[in-house]
């Protein structure tokens, strides 16, 4: 069913462009999920706890010639990293679904496709090389930590 919704929306792009589409597809998948983040997220809690993981790391150059310093600070890192990685681990749950759900339909559309875009000719390395770089853009647009 969700096939041919899909179909219906991207065909024609498909026949016509489809390394174009492809792209197009995995920049509405990362702004999707980008989106959702930003929402979803307490974007200054995230924040913080980035800022406060990377002077750890800061420190831990500092004291790189103290091992029971460094311990105590891979201590703590290791502590603002779970706590980081629970609050962002909601929101991959719930976008998990929807994506494995257009990843099921991408694999069966494209996978007798001819596809060429830079040195790839793969539809699952076009989609990630270019949802990386979407990525990267979007959140620093939307400023999502």
């Amino acid at each position: 069913m969700l096939d041919s919704i899909f179909n219906s929306m991207f065909g024609s792009m498909i026949e016509a462009h489809p390394t174009a589409t492809l792209i197009f597809i995995s920049f509405l998948l990362t702004l999707f999920v980008s989106v959702f983040y930003k929402i979803f997220t307490d974007q200054k809690l995230m924040k913080a706890l980035k800022e406060e993981m990377k002077e750890i790391r800061s420190d831990l150059k500092k004291f790189a010639h103290d091992p029971e310093k460094t311990l105590q600070l891979q201590k703590i890192s290791m502590q603002k990293s779970m706590e980081h990685m629970k609050h962002t681990m909601k929101p991959t749950l719930i976008t998990m679904l929807p994506l494995l759900v257009v990843f099921s339909w991408l694999r069966k559309t494209f996978v007798d496709i001819e596809l060429s875009f830079l040195w790839f000719n793969s539809w699952l390395w076009i989609y990630i090389l270019t949802s990386i770089i979407f990525s990267i853009i979007i959140r620093k647009l939307l400023k999502v930590h």
